[in-house]
């Protein structure tokens, strides 16, 4: 079984340093105090080639390497002051998933501008890096069934992460649009929407609708089949039973109560 003098350097030699006799007994010296700030500053200056290392792994263009080694340092200190050497395990196998694990929950929490599940942000996460590799091995962009081979998860899956990619950023509204065809560049807004030509029948819709209740259940169905179906009176009179005189009679009287009703609900709001 190994020392705990022998699990901290392993991660010492991790980070490209040698384990000479005095610097393992600096080391083993640093481990003891680690409670103090000199101690434990020491230890993160010595391990904090691993943090960059991890940070490098997320580097993308909308997030800055300064931000990430931030995060990643965040990780590393929060790992030596969790680690147990007597727990037989390397100091570099305990870091590297509390740093990872710290740089995730930083993308998560913090960089997405739509919220998406937790899973799915961790297989964008994962997908994303495992495109950056086959592009490297194949020399060509992977095709989805390639990417859900080598990640062990559905096309579906894959699918989804590349749709969920697309919210970890969001354009501004008030963003230039560029033209191809040389016309003045617009933002994104003026392609948006346009004006409500029967906004101003909102409230007139409203009215209406109230002052029906109060018409007789005959004439709102004739009102109903004049206007809403768009029959003819002759259409009408056939459909009800009745002459087309009756009909205009009845549309007459249907639409002058509908005024005076109209007018009364104006008057009483």
């Amino acid at each position: 079984m190994t020392t705990a003098t022998e699990q901290i350097t392993t991660g010492t030699q991790a980070t490209g340093r040698s384990s000479s006799t005095r610097e393992r007994r600096e080391l083993e010296a640093l481990w003891r105090n680690r409670t103090e700030e000199s101690a434990r500053s020491a230890l993160v200056a010595r391990f904090m080639p691993l943090a960059r290392s991890l940070a490098r792994r997320y580097e993308r263009s909308s997030e800055s390497l300064d931000d990430l080694l931030q995060v990643a340092s965040l990780g590393l200190v929060k790992a030596i002051d969790r680690f147990d050497p007597e727990r037989g395990n390397a100091f570099v196998s305990f870091a590297v998933p509390t740093i990872l694990g710290e740089l995730r929950r930083y993308f998560r929490d913090c960089c997405w501008d739509v919220h998406v599940p937790r899973g799915t942000q961790e297989r964008t996460l994962k997908l994303e890096e495992a495109e950056r590799r086959m592009t490297v091995d194949l020399g060509r962009a992977p095709s989805v069934h390639e990417l859900a081979h080598y990640l062990e998860i559905d096309s579906e899956q894959v699918l989804d992460a590349m749709a969920a990619s697309q919210a970890y950023g969001a354009l501004s509204l008030d963003a230039p649009r560029s033209s191809m065809t040389g016309e003045p560049a617009t933002t994104y807004a003026e392609l948006l929407g346009s004006e409500d030509e029967n906004y101003e029948l909102v409230e007139d819709r409203v009215t209406i609708g109230r002052a029906l209740e109060h018409i007789p259940a005959r004439e709102r169905l004739v009102l109903q089949l004049r206007f809403a179906d768009d029959l003819t009176q002759s259409e009408i009179a056939e459909r009800i039973g009745v002459s087309q005189m009756q009909v205009s009679r009845l549309l007459r009287h249907a639409l002058e109560q509908l005024r005076i009703l109209a007018r009364a609900g104006e008057t009483d709001d």
